[in-house]
């Protein structure tokens, strides 16, 4: 059995990190006038620039070694042929299928899923049409205005983060509504102002048992019965996305307004599938076709392009560099584009429970950090927020910042005045200031020597700080579809060279098996399972002052 740090790449790296921990990314650049077209990618709908991190060649061709050496053009190529390397659920992996638009027919199991899914494809573009042209009426006749998707984790992040960056596409046909915290406070603060007679809830959860989800669609079912009088006008009201047929009929959901999921789609990767529906419906079926096609365009990127210029993984092998081998603890995702002010949320839930682990595929403890924690906003909010931190601060923090070249909103002299920011940025980032540099420019305005000797220390920044640029041509359906595959690719990759199972999230399970047991006790009043004293402690509190 081998493990990642017996590999010759592996020890190569950490003998190379601790070398590169001297140098300076300013000197990198100064010794190689061609930094910028040694270290970048052109793809069609973006360019990836990687140049700004602590890298030379001898770093990408020991990263290169490494993702030879983990065998990740052959794990690839297992994922899209379909082999169930979800081993801890025994799945396959085929989020990649649903945006596959090639005639080729596709067998999992016995069964060519290409069939699958150009079914449940048609059902959606049916059903899009008929609710945006009015045809498909509530119990009373008229026409659906408003969609109100109930959902969590992947059912809701990733529709979400789309129908928000898409904005500008949408013809305003119905107005989408999210509802994901089981806080009454939010599925309250959107029913409100909704008239039940217009409103249709897309109710999303792969096993039709999730409690977050069920909680808000039993409020949902029941906010609409006590306005209908009648239970009959669920048929008219809800649809579902589920692979619990089963459950969803006996919610009261009609068999024909059940979508299908499949067990080979992760919640996290599904946007492309019928989760997806709240898409579709904001945007059109045309423009969710579109975004589907920016994704296989990636996918075809990620298959063909030899891993020296293949952006995934490269993103990925980055990853692995700044944080297994350099010790960043965390990273940030730093749009420019106000149109992407939910990918740092999204992208947070798609890299930390895919890949947050410490347990290899052998059942092992692995003693190497995994991923970082991603975190993040965007650009000019975070500029005024947590930047001095990135600056300043000892800890080092990788950052992906993304922009655009042209806006989708033009607004005479914003988009330069943004776009100035994000060169700057990873510029300085990059660069820093020394202290001699600091006090050349205090003396030239003037100061005095006492002022500048008090001051000079607190405005040195170090600089060294890594950043990858993502320069996308504008944000549409095709070149977000594009971006999120790029992403997903990434974090498989990561996967494969870091040796942990990314298509599973036990660590989620505990938690909610625990919170099963606390409700109970805490709708029957009656506390019989033993705690600790801490948690003890909290739901006595929380009884007794109720």
């Amino acid at each position: 059995m081998t493990t990642r740090e017996s590999l010759p790449s592996w020890q190569q790296l950490i003998k190379h990190s601790q070398a590169m921990k001297s140098r300076h990314m300013n000197d990198l650049f100064e010794a190689n006038d061609n930094r910028f077209n040694d270290f970048s990618i052109q793809l069609p709908s973006m360019l990836l620039d990687y140049s700004k991190n602590l890298i030379t060649e001898e770093t990408l061709n020991l990263l290169l070694k490494l993702a030879d050496e983990c065998q990740v053009e052959s794990w690839r190529d297992k994922m899209f042929a379909g082999e169930h390397i979800n081993k801890t659920e025994d799945r396959a992996v085929l989020h990649t299928l649903l945006r596959d638009s090639t005639n080729e027919p596709f067998i999992v199991d016995g069964h060519n899923v290409k069939d699958s899914i150009r079914t449940a494809l048609k059902q959606m573009q049916l059903f899009t049409e008929n609710v945006r042209q009015g045809k498909w009426r509530g119990y009373s006749g008229k026409r659906i205005t408003d969609i109100v998707n109930i959902g969590v984790g992947g059912s809701n992040l990733g529709p979400q983060m789309v129908t928000e960056a898409l904005k500008q596409y949408s013809d305003d046909s119905v107005n989408v509504h999210y509802v994901s915290n089981v806080d009454g406070t939010q599925i309250a603060n959107v029913l409100r102002p909704l008239n039940p007679e217009n409103v249709l809830f897309i109710v999303s959860s792969k096993t039709f048992t999730t409690t977050e989800t069920m909680t808000n669609a039993q409020t949902a079912m029941q906010w609409l019965v006590a306005s209908s009088f009648d239970a009959e006008a669920i048929s008219k009201h809800f649809v579902a996305v589920s692979s619990n047929k089963k459950n969803a009929i006996e919610f009261g959901i009609a068999a024909e307004n059940i979508f299908d999921m499949w067990d080979w789609v992760g919640g996290r990767f599904s946007l492309w599938s019928a989760i997806g529906l709240p898409i579709a419906l904001d945007l059109g079926f045309d423009k969710f076709i579109e975004l589907l096609d920016g994704a296989f365009e990636t996918d075809c990127h990620f298959k063909q392009a030899p891993l020296a210029e293949n952006a995934p993984v490269i993103l990925a092998l980055l990853s692995v560099w700044n944080c297994t081998f350099l010790g960043a603890q965390s990273q940030a995702i730093l749009p420019y584009d106000q149109s992407l002010h939910m990918l740092s949320a999204y992208l947070q839930q798609a890299e930390m429970e895919s890949n947050g682990k410490s347990v290899s595929w052998h059942g092992e403890e692995i003693s190497y950090a995994t991923v970082p924690s991603i975190w993040g906003e965007l650009g000019i909010n975070g500029q005024h927020a947590f930047y001095q931190y990135l600056h300043q601060s000892n800890n080092i923090v990788p950052a992906d910042f993304i922009g655009s070249i042209n806006s989708v909103t033009p607004v005479k002299g914003h988009h330069e005045t943004l776009m100035a920011n994000f060169f700057a940025q990873t510029q300085a980032l990059m660069q820093g200031v020394n202290e001699e540099q600091v006090r050349a420019d205090l003396k030239a305005k003037g100061r005095t020597a006492d002022y500048i000797d008090k001051v000079a220390p607190h405005k040195v920044h170090k600089g060294n700080r890594p950043t990858n640029t993502i320069l996308m041509k504008q944000i549409s359906p095709k070149s977000l579809g594009s971006l999120i595959a790029l992403y997903e690719h990434k974090i498989f990759v990561q996967g494969i060279i870091l040796q942990i199972c990314s298509f599973d999230q036990w660590g989620v399970e505990l938690g909610k098996g625990l919170a099963n047991k606390i409700q109970q006790e805490l709708m029957t009043q009656n506390i019989n399972t033993k705690h600790d004293s801490s948690t003890q402690g909290l739901i006595d509190f929380y009884m007794n002052q109720g």
